[in-house]
């Protein structure tokens, strides 16, 4: 049996959505401009075929809108060495490159979003990353039973 991690990765819908990744060539994407150390190692840790929630920030509401696959592993992301994109470091080198990024595939959109206040009443996710205080990762786990819960109330 493959064993299978679960994610949570967040976007503003402004800047690149459920629907933009539904849309985009391959309905894939690299998920790049990545700047913090701990969502960085949890991209390192991905592995093809991991599940992902996808969700939107800054958004009314912020919610749970759709699922995506991870389908490649971790590699440099090219944003930290172009002097022009607003995610550039000057600390990184493509010898030493300090940011990664995973490639993305579109799964499908939920029928309604799961918004963030409703999770946050749910007790089957009290636990969850997403709903801790002052949890602002962009990319954060999910347990497998949170996971399967967030699941079903998608089809409810």
């Amino acid at each position: 049996m493959v064993s299978r991690n679960y994610w949570l990765m967040k976007s503003e819908p402004s800047t690149f959505s459920i629907d933009d990744l539904a849309h985009a060539p391959g309905k894939r994407t690299c998920w790049d401009g990545v700047r913090n150390y701990q969502a960085r190692n949890y991209m390192r840790t991905m592995a093809i075929g991991d599940q992902v929630l996808f969700y939107h920030s800054n958004a009314d509401p912020p919610a749970i809108v759709g699922l995506a696959e991870v389908v490649t592993t971790a590699y440099p992301d090219s944003t930290q060495f172009d002097k022009k994109d607003k995610h550039y470091d000057p600390a990184s080198t493509p010898s030493e490159p300090r940011w990664d990024m995973v490639d993305i595939k579109y799964v499908k959109t939920f029928p309604k979003p799961l918004a963030l206040d409703d999770l946050r009443r749910d007790p089957h996710l009290k636990g969850m990353v997403l709903l801790k205080k002052g949890s602002r990762l962009s990319v954060q786990p999910v347990t497998s039973d949170e996971w399967k819960h967030i699941l079903r109330l998608a089809k409810d």
